[in-house]
């Protein structure tokens, strides 16, 4: 017994030793992967410096500050509102046009830029660079807003474009007219300094994103389709420079979202019979139909974290996080249950990890002594890579499970294709340099995905590099800001944009290398 008893106490020793060792084992391999991922130089410059390059500086006169200033007020008193496909402030639409010739009178009248009105309200520019050998690319915005109530904002009108502490205020200076007009600006002060690109590129800007494109965003393609047109990368709106967004990183982060998430609106209506409300039925339409939206509410989507692009984010971004998250981030393989957790418990984060759900719209009832007799909703989905529209309807069947509601699948496309990102993608370098050259201080420069949808959508067919960003630094204050109240651009933001735009024009005109460089961190 006792030789017995001395054997079992030696295998177990031997096997705590062997859990400790597998332990130590386990944390060598998490911490020799968080190493492999911490930056071992400077974030490679993938050519020269602007200096060297020899190019012309982003560097504006005081008149030149005032004028980009004031311009971009001036765009957001023009009321271009979107309220529907078939409404749109047109009145104002159709101002823009007169307004942005005024404003930016050498794009207008070089002889190198074709100018075009497309669909009535949209404007395609092709600037035609002197060397016809290199493929082109293009940058677009969109001219259109979302409406705005004066209540709640801290100005008196939303339109008014109002200066308040070093930021302007008004609907338009974030989504989208401060990429419009920081485009243009650019360009007019290239054109102004005698600069002609040797890289032709299109400028493109729609008149009705916030409704779908169609009408602007989509002929524009249609009209470059018809000539051939082909573009080595495409820039639009859809992320932003994020700071104080992510816990844990202290840097600003510039993510450039490579594709976008899909949406599906579900229209769900209950009818039944009327009657007088004296005797009501067990259960009204109201009553079935609010029982049906809270199921989807309270059943959210499957999170879907590390089954689409967003996993790459993330591991662009673990050099960034402090520890001991820079571990947790650097080691996803185990860590990626505990990190869907913690993301799907704030709105920005979630809208990362699964397809959301967003009741919009109800209608219900006709008098207050009368049973309803039908009741609408609208139920916006925002569908994540992993899935399709077609999943996406199948589970809203499944978890409503009630035969009296009626599901009419409305708009609807699945998620956009994933955007190349490499060190050998030309449209990757070149936002890569112009980040650098004009935020030198930030952090990881990131892959990211558009939670929402931008007219970008609409150029799959000229380009699979389509990258989205809008060089704004961006926090937290700032989200509830976007189609909210007190929608605002600071005055040192939008001129870095400016600046954004002026160097990434004179970063375009770089062939695309053929091979990769060897002496990145050189440089």
């Amino acid at each position: 017994m006792a030789a017995l008893s001395s054997r079992v106490r030696l295998s177990m020793w031997l096997f705590g030793l062997g859990l400790v060792a597998t332990g130590m084992g386990l944390v060598f391999v998490l911490l020799a992967r968080a190493y492999k991922t911490q930056p071992s130089a400077p974030v490679p410059r993938l050519w020269l410096s602007s200096e060297q390059r020899g190019r012309l500086q982003p560097t504006f006169t005081p008149e030149e500050r005032q004028e980009l200033k004031e311009l971009l007020r001036g765009s957001i008193r023009i009321q271009t509102v979107s309220f529907a496909p078939d409404d749109q402030n047109v009145t104002a639409l159709a101002e823009f046009e007169p307004y942005i010739r005024k404003a930016f009178p050498a794009v207008f009248s070089a002889a190198f830029i074709q100018h075009e009105v497309i669909g009535k309200y949209s404007h395609l520019f092709n600037i035609k660079g002197s060397n016809p050998q290199l493929q082109p690319y293009m940058l677009i915005a969109h001219i259109d807003v979302v409406p705005a109530s004066p209540e709640g904002w801290d100005i008196s009108d939303p339109f008014s474009a109002e200066e308040r502490n070093g930021f302007i205020y008004g609907r338009g200076t974030l989504d989208n007219k401060n990429s419009v007009m920081g485009i243009l600006q650019a360009l007019e002060f290239l054109l102004r300094r005698n600069y002609r690109p040797q890289r032709s590129f299109y400028i493109g800007l729609g008149h009705d994103e916030e409704v779908g494109g169609n009408n602007g965003a989509k002929m524009i393609v249609a009209e470059l389709e018809s000539r051939g047109v082909q573009l080595s990368f495409l820039l639009d709106e859809g992320s932003f420079i994020y700071e104080g967004l992510f816990p844990g990183i202290e840097k600003p982060v510039p993510l450039i979202a490579i594709t976008e998430k899909g949406a599906v609106t579900a229209n769900l209506t209950v009818k039944l019979a009327p009657g007088h409300s004296s005797v009501p039925p067990k259960r009204t339409s109201i009553g079935i139909l609010s029982e049906a939206l809270a199921k989807l509410e309270l059943n959210p989507m499957p999170n879907l974290f590390g089954q689409g692009p967003e996993i790459m984010m993330f591991e662009h971004l673990a050099p960034e996080f402090s520890f001991p998250l820079n571990i947790i981030m650097a080691n996803l393989w185990l860590f990626r249950p505990l990190v869907a957790r913690f993301l799907e418990r704030q709105p920005a984060t979630n809208a990362l990890v699964r397809t959301t759900t967003a009741i919009t719209l109800f209608h219900a009832g006709v008098k207050s002594n009368v049973i309803p007799p039908s009741a609408n909703a609208i139920v916006n989905f925002r569908i994540h890579s992993a899935q399709t529209v077609d999943q996406v309807l199948e589970i809203i069947d499944k978890t409503i499970d009630d035969k009296r509601v009626e599901v009419e699948r409305g708009d609807a496309f699945d998620p956009l294709p994933v955007s190349p990102w490499d060190d050998q993608t030309f449209g990757v370098q070149v936002l890569r340099q112009t980040i650098l050259d004009v935020f030198p201080d930030v952090g990881s420069i990131a892959p990211g995905i558009c939670v929402g949808n931008t007219d970008s959508r609409h150029y799959g067919s000229l380009t699979n590099a389509i990258y989205r960003f809008n060089p704004v630094i961006f926090g937290p204050s700032d989200l509830p800001r976007f189609h909210g109240v007190n929608e605002r651009i600071s005055i040192e933001g939008y001129e870095r944009q400016v600046k954004f735009h002026f160097q990434l024009i004179q970063n375009s005109d770089f062939q695309e290398p053929s091979e990769p460089h060897n002496n990145l961190h050189e440089l």
